[in-house]
């Protein structure tokens, strides 16, 4: 069966770009395949920094043949005393069949004439031929140039092209505009270790020829490679090393026939902090950095590793290069450093009034007098001790100081971790010190969440404010538009709540907050309100179902839909919608929701039609005893009175387990009530009896609202 081999030799293509569009071509190309009934045994896409291709093996040589059925004129158009029609015979001819080949069926817009014909299967090159542009100029990426004086764009300028199948060349061109480059065999191969050119003589030798010229065209074997190099050399050097997945990907894309060379620089920059030299090193210039071996600190030793795409002959030549250019990046790393800590970090703070946070929302400066009085209004709720107080305030003032520093200017990666080591280094306490660096947690999806009070105290205010005062703009995310990652930041204030127990009001908090803001900014302050409660409501559901694994119907089911109640409650209380939430859940896989599900959510369904509020949970003033018709009534009103005491208990202590308890216990109870011998039809008509049953329900429906709407539950989910 044919092989086809695709090989689009270009200009150093940027390493993200690379990637992407391997991905891209391994999605699409089996797609364009079977959309053109083209099955291939393997679909392989390859790619370095000067090359990205394709190897298709399995190849039929041709389609298969196949049978189109095409809709003609109507009948009475085409046939006429049953006889043809020029419109029959045109249709026909342009048809390429005989008239007797015509068929006539009825449609419901009447009887039309239909024709089958066999489409005989086009030859596979002559398809590939068609698609091969569509998949060139189809990829999609940053800042595509123009390459030619065509519309097509690509990353980089395409500078040869090789198309085998099997052994023979595919006649096959890129045009754009006055660009041309034409098929052939012929592939460019390492710059330096190879610089002739190398013929392909069979497209399965793609692989295998490309390897003699000294490139390695598997992005996997790279890897390979690259890691097994870098630990190594690590080990050569008397240390360890981490491989960063970034820093990995990207170097994977950055070399064609990697080698790891292992450099050093002085011992005296080790006096820097880690994380400035392993910035450096990681972030600037791509290099692996080597640590004492063990150490659980991390404690760095004077040497670094950089994956070559040069001589590996020559790898002393690279070190000392590499060397000359760690050895100046350090420096100046040392000089920031000192020219920071020759002062204390508090006095960076005037230089945030020249820092614009957004144009409409002033500096920096201002938005920290703004998380000052965020964290003052978080402190209060959670009654903080004096001291407790006084440290959230302290971060709060400080948080942002080292944005203004040099080292951060240079580096702004460590924002908040140099805040945190130059506040140590100012005599500010530990915890004050540490809620600068952990404010910033978490960054993203997993990333750790703060440990200190002040740091989630901090965490929560700042992303508050800026939550408030971007929405306050009316910059609200839409689709997958969020430049200010506010979704990031309401995800975060949620997670930090979770993680750390604790028990703020955020309704009111988002209320505060925004009634300030609206006073400074002559804002609505209302519809703020309201925008940000439903904003919050679609994170806290979107995290309990995914981050939590929470059912969709559980989730439904302690959130309400459109339910004021249930909001209210979820926002003034985070901790306890995830309570709830988890304990539905755990009661599921129990089997414990089984067995009241079927009584509760029935009379749930029921009290419906009566007009009791969800606040009663007390039967003796709704329910008169005197209405009963039946025993049932009466044991399912004893019921409730017993049920009261545990739902309050449950309410008091947020113990579940208590409210479920009862629920199962009276379950029996209510069934006898709806299906026993001496069940009884609630929907009487008599209104006054039909109320007082309604109102039965009803209280119970109340009593498992403290726990969740089991309306919104789904039976066998």
């Amino acid at each position: 069966m044919p092989a086809f081999l695709l090989e689009i030799g270009t200009e150093e293509l940027p390493a993200n770009f690379l990637s992407d569009a391997i991905v891209q071509w391994q999605n699409r190309i089996p797609q364009s395949l079977e959309a053109n009934s083209l099955k291939a045994e393997a679909v392989e896409v390859y790619g370095t920094p000067r090359r990205l291709a394709v190897l298709i093996t399995g190849l039929p040589s041709q389609q298969p043949d196949r049978e189109e059925e095409v809709k003609g004129p109507p009948a009475q158009a085409a046939f006429k005393d049953g006889q043809p029609t020029p419109a029959a015979a045109g249709f026909a001819k342009k048809q390429g069949v005989e008239l007797s080949a015509l068929e006539i069926r009825p449609t419901d817009k009447g009887d039309f004439v239909f024709v089958k014909k066999q489409i005989p299967g086009r030859p596979v090159a002559e398809i590939l031929t068609e698609l091969v542009p569509q998949w060139v100029w189809n990829l999609e990426g940053k800042r595509l140039m123009r390459w030619g004086s065509g519309d097509a764009r690509f990353s980089r300028p395409i500078r040869w092209l090789v198309a085998l199948l099997d052994g023979d060349v595919m006649p096959l061109e890129l045009r754009n505009g006055e660009k041309t480059v034409t098929s052939d065999r012929i592939s460019q191969v390492h710059r330096v270790l190879h610089p002739e050119p190398v013929s392909i003589p069979h497209a399965t030798e793609y692989v295998n020829t490309l390897r003699s010229g000294y490139v390695i065209v598997d992005p996997k074997q790279r890897e390979s490679i690259i890691t097994e190099q870098v630990t190594s050399a690590a080990a050569k050097a008397g240390g360890e090393t981490v491989i960063y997945p970034d820093l990995l990907a990207e170097v994977i894309n950055l070399v064609e026939y990697p080698s790891a060379v292992v450099g050093k620089f002085e011992p005296e920059f080790l006096e820097l902090p880690t994380e400035v030299i392993t910035e450096v090193m990681v972030t600037h210039q791509r290099y692996f950095p080597v640590f004492k071996t063990g150490n659980s600190q991390q404690e760095l030793l004077p040497n670094f590793i950089t994956i070559s795409n040069g001589d590996i002959q020559k790898s002393e030549i690279i070190a000392v290069g590499n060397e000359r250019v760690i050895r100046a990046r350090l420096a100046d790393g040392r000089f920031f450093y000192d020219a920071d800590l020759s002062k204390p970090l508090e006095s960076f703070l005037p230089q945030l009034e020249k820092v614009t946070f957004q144009e409409d929302l002033g500096s920096v400066r201002a938005k920290v007098d703004r998380v000052i009085e965020i964290a003052a209004n978080i402190g209060n709720q959670l009654q903080l001790t004096a001291e407790q107080q006084q440290k959230s305030q302290r971060a709060a003032l400080l948080c942002k100081a080292d944005l203004v520093t040099q080292m951060v200017y240079e580096f702004p990666e460590l924002q908040g971790i140099m805040g945190e080591k130059y506040a140590l280094a100012s005599g500010e306490d530990k915890e004050v010190s540490k809620a600068i660096f952990e404010h910033y947690l978490p960054t993203g999806a997993g990333d750790n969440i703060p440990t200190t009070l002040a740091g989630q105290i901090i965490g929560l205010a700042d992303r508050l404010d800026t939550l408030v005062s971007i929405f306050g703009l009316g910059l609200i995310p839409t689709g997958s538009s969020d430049p200010f990652a506010l979704r990031r930041a309401a995800n975060a204030v949620v997670k930090i709540t979770w993680f750390a127990n604790l028990g703020i009001n955020l309704e009111q908090l988002l209320k505060q907050t925004a009634v300030d803001f609206a006073a400074t900014f002559n804002k609505d302050a209302q519809s703020l309100i309201s925008t940000l409660n439903e904003f919050f409501l679609q994170r806290i559901r979107t995290l309990l179902q995914e981050e939590k694994q929470i059912d969709y119907d559980l989730v439904n089911a302690v959130l309400g839909e459109n339910d004021p109640e249930y909001t209210e409650r979820a926002l003034k209380d985070l901790l306890d919608v995830r309570d709830r939430a988890l304990y539905l859940q755990q009661i599921r896989r129990e089997g414990t929701l089984d067995k009241i599900y079927e009584t509760v959510n029935r009379s749930t369904r029921l009290a419906a039609q009566g007009d009791l509020d969800f606040q009663q949970l007390e039967p003796q003033s709704l329910v008169k005893p005197e209405l009963f018709q039946k025993s049932s009534e009466q044991a399912f009103y004893n019921a409730l009175v017993e049920l009261v005491p545990q739902t309050k208990a449950a309410q008091n202590t947020r113990n579940y387990q208590l409210l479920i308890s009862a629920l199962e216990k009276i379950a029996p109870t209510v069934s006898k009530f709806f299906d026993g011998e001496d069940s009884v039809l609630v929907m009487d008509s008599n209104p006054d009896i039909k109320r007082n049953r309604l109102n039965l329900l009803g209280l119970l429906r109340n009593h498992a609202r403290v726990l969740a709407d089991f309306g919104a539950i789904v039976k066998n989910l």
